[in-house]
């Protein structure tokens, strides 16, 4: 039995959090400053926790390589299996031809991309969010965004912004339901504070998403659009957090803030902007990497900065059948993550799920409890990337794609994936070392010791934990009884700091590795991770310190209230 210890440089937190701290360190830099590949960054970053585990913090060498093989398998199944089968049904959508009948049936609702990445990357994307998570958004939404014209690197950026927000209450509330179990606090009030911190971000991030797309202009000019799908959303999803059912929260949300944009639409229409091109698809590895570089490198000032709307619709219209086609493969999703959400369906699938200890890892917590990392689940018919590939093959039928030609999409595929699998598996093998050995735990002692500043610090700790993991639910699992401990030792209110863990996690995936490699190897960029790390790193160094002042101005008498 390994016992973690939280101290273990000199006896010093600091000192041990500084340690612990490199291998993050040495990541970000690999990726943000030196460029390396990011598949080469997380196996340097990878051997430097495993180092840092075994010689400071004194793990077995033997535990400390199980415990990364446990997150590879994790990195494999559920993530990659779930960006696998999603890439794969755009993939037939390529081949079959209604990816095309897809971007001209946007332009008609809608000719002015601001709009369509609005609409896509945040109502849709939250939609998605809410039935599946787990990287699903990004690696759908970035391809969709690519079908009305965005060029790659610009498509996946603005689609990982875009799923912030939602993602507090993604896969039907599992992060918020967590975060319930691991703290005892009561889920009704740990919903009901959420939805008091993260619609506030709701607010704003259709807007960051306009500077993303269209810079300042963007901002002048489809301000209507963004403050109308932002008040939307976050008037529905605190409404829902607080008095509807928790778990359907980003699905009513979602859906009432398109149909908000969409109604805004009939009165009211962007000014300027002209047509022009559709970007090349990312259909393989050269097309992607070659849209990727005319479109976001040195042309990305004669990109969306003078063209903003798409081309205009071909002579011949498509069919209705033909557009329902397009949009099937979408619908069919949606439609297979509702039944799989409802409670009988649930049950009944979550008895095959299997449960076991990972071999050869005997671990414990500092206080002598045993460690629930060593659990792995393996919810093999359950899972959202079993329910993609299930609605892949219903999308083959649906698209008349032959059986024969939708095997070789899936193999090209995983061929266009190989390098962002090695990327998440050998992420998640980091983060689930760390978590191990106690780096983590270290890293979050030290913020803990804050006092009466915790509160503005606690975000941070939420944010830190899924910028690792890439997964907001397993940031509650780390940080939430961690959260609680802290605000009853400083004196706050253990709901508002629990509630921040999440609230600053959503805001931790867009830079996440992991999520960085979805993103990058749905467009076709395996390998300029770095460069889409250096497009967001703006987005949440602004909304982190801003969801920081919210919540310890919740802890103060200004903002009290608002505690439930």
């Amino acid at each position: 039995m390994y016992q973690q210890v939280i101290d273990p440089v000199g006896s010093s937190l600091g000192w041990s959090a500084l340690v612990a701290a490199i291998p993050l360190l040495a990541l970000f830099t690999l990726l943000g400053v030196v460029r390396m590949r990011a598949w080469l960054a997380a196996l340097f970053g990878l051997s430097l926790t495993l180092l840092v585990a075994v010689v400071m913090y004194g793990m077995p060498a033997g535990q400390a390589f199980n415990s990364a093989l446990e997150g590879a398998a994790f990195g494999l199944f559920p993530a990659m299996w779930i960006v696998v089968n999603a890439i794969w049904i755009y993939r037939m959508t390529v081949t079959s031809g209604h990816f095309d009948v897809a971007r001209r049936a946007f332009a008609r609702v809608s000719d002015d991309q601001r709009v369509q990445g609005i609409i896509i990357a945040f109502s849709f994307g939250a939609l998605l969010e809410a039935l599946a998570g787990f990287g699903t958004p990004v690696a759908i939404c970035s391809v969709m965004l690519i079908a009305v014209g965005l060029p790659p690197l610009k498509a996946a950026t603005v689609a990982l912004i875009a799923n912030t927000a939602p993602v507090a209450y993604g896969a039907v509330g599992l992060p918020v339901i967590t975060l319930a179990r691991v703290t005892g606090l009561p889920l009704g009030d740990l919903s009901a504070m959420t939805g008091r911190q993260v619609p506030v971000l709701a607010l704003f991030v259709p807007l960051a998403l306009l500077v993303v797309l269209d810079g300042r202009r963007g901002v002048r000019e489809a301000w209507p659009a963004a403050l109308t799908c932002g008040v939307s959303f976050a008037a529905v999803q605190y409404l829902m957090a607080n008095h509807g059912p928790m778990e359907l929260t980003d699905v009513a949300a979602a859906l009432v803030s398109a149909g908000a944009v969409l109604l805004l639409l009939r009165v009211w229409r962007p000014r300027e902007g002209t047509s022009q091109e559709a970007t090349p698809h990312p259909a393989d590895d050269s097309a992607g990497a070659g849209a990727g570089a005319g479109g976001d490198g040195g042309g990305e000032s004669a990109g969306l900065g003078t063209a903003v709307r798409t081309e205009a619709p071909p002579r011949q219209p498509d069919t209705r059948t033909e557009v329902v086609r397009a949009f099937a493969p979408y619908a069919v999703i949606i439609a297979l993550f509702s039944v799989v959400s409802v409670s009988a369906v649930r049950d009944a699938l979550a008895r095959t799920t299997a449960f076991f200890a990972w071999p050869g890892l005997h671990i414990a917590s500092p206080d002598g409890k045993p460690l629930a990392l060593v659990q792995f689940k393996f919810d093999w018919l359950a899972g959202g990337g079993t329910v993609l590939l299930v609605a892949g093959l219903v999308t083959a039928v649906v698209l008349r794609v032959p059986m024969r030609q939708a095997a070789t999409a899936y193999g090209h595929t995983l061929h266009q994936l190989r390098t962002a699998a090695v990327t998440v598996t050998a992420v998640l093998a980091l983060a689930y070392v760390m978590n191990a050995s106690g780096q983590t735990a270290t890293m979050g002692a030290l913020l803990a010791r804050a006092g009466s500043l915790f509160p503005l610090l606690s975000p941070v700790l939420g944010w830190f934990g899924t910028a690792v993991t890439g997964s907001d639910t397993s940031s509650n699992s780390l940080f939430g009884a961690l959260q609680v401990s802290a605000a009853e030792g400083s004196g706050h209110a253990p709901v508002l700091t629990a509630a921040a863990n999440t609230s600053g996690g959503v805001l931790g995936k867009m830079i996440s590795p992991q999520n960085l490699a979805i993103g990058a190897a749905a467009v076709g960029l395996a390998g300029r991770e770095g460069e889409l790390f250096r497009r967001v790193l703006a987005a949440t160094a602004a909304f982190v310190p801003f969801l920081c002042v919210l919540v310890y101005l919740q802890s103060t008498p200004l903002l009290s209230w608002m505690v439930p």
